[in-house]
């Protein structure tokens, strides 16, 4: 089993604004991230899902309090120490700062210049 990275599709619309188009910038950065470094990104299960919520995809392994993307599941063998969050056994990583850290970590990404 893999660590499951879950961003936002691109391109979507909210209705609170009417007319537009949007993109959620966190997850843009992380697909950059993942563009940029494919064999990296190989050891990673990566979904992409629609913006409306319930994301039931998610509700179903981490709970619908954590539904805000883009989030990391870790796979079993991941050290406790990585995870921001948990919902019974399933550990996850919330907010992009951290996810980087933990693709540099686990993966072999490199890290963002400071």
């Amino acid at each position: 089993m893999r660590d499951h990275l879950y961003l936002l599709a691109p391109d979507f619309a909210d209705p609170a604004f009417p007319g537009r188009r949007f993109y959620c910038w966190h997850c843009a950065l992380l697909e950059g991230v993942l563009a940029g470094f494919p064999s990296l990104a190989a050891r990673l299960e990566v979904s992409r899902l629609p913006w409306p919520r319930p994301r039931q995809a998610l509700v179903e392994r981490v709970g619908e309090a954590h539904q805000s993307l883009p989030l990391l599941v870790l796979a079993p063998d991941a050290p406790d120490s990585l995870a921001t969050g948990r919902h019974g056994a399933v550990r996850f990583i919330d907010g992009k700062d951290a996810i980087l850290r933990v693709l540099h970590l686990r993966h072999g990404f490199p890290e963002a210049h400071p």
